[in-house]
């Protein structure tokens, strides 16, 4: 099992970089879509884009401190770190899916059906 967040949110987060991983659509989006705060494979997300700029912007929010990777064998899982953003910025989670929300912006992204 490898967790590729060998420091604290507290320590990767600076608002600069949360604030410019936050600056795309498709990242509001995952975030909007993480933020029921359980973990989610990669392979559940669907979000209309190639699987390398996926990782590009699962990389950018990881790099950034908003999520957490996991990796088990050859699947990816991610956790969107609430408690620890919530720590950092209070209140700017909560404040930019409201507006992601008011605005329309990131439904584009989603979770696959289960069936």
């Amino acid at each position: 099992m490898v967790d590729r967040t060998a420091s604290s949110a507290r320590d990767d987060a600076t608002l600069p970089r949360v604030l410019a991983a936050l600056s795309d659509p498709t990242r509001i989006g995952i975030v909007r879509t993480l933020a029921d705060g359980a973990e989610h494979g990669w392979g559940s997300l669907r979000v209309p884009v190639a699987k390398s700029t996926l990782s590009h912007h699962m990389k950018v929010l990881r790099e950034a401190g908003l999520t957490r990777v996991r990796g088990e064998g050859t699947r990816c899982y991610v956790t969107l770190r609430i408690d620890e953003m919530e720590e950092r910025f209070p209140g700017l989670l909560p404040s930019l899916l409201a507006a992601a929300a008011a605005e329309g912006v990131g439904t584009h992204v989603g979770m696959a059906a289960e069936g």
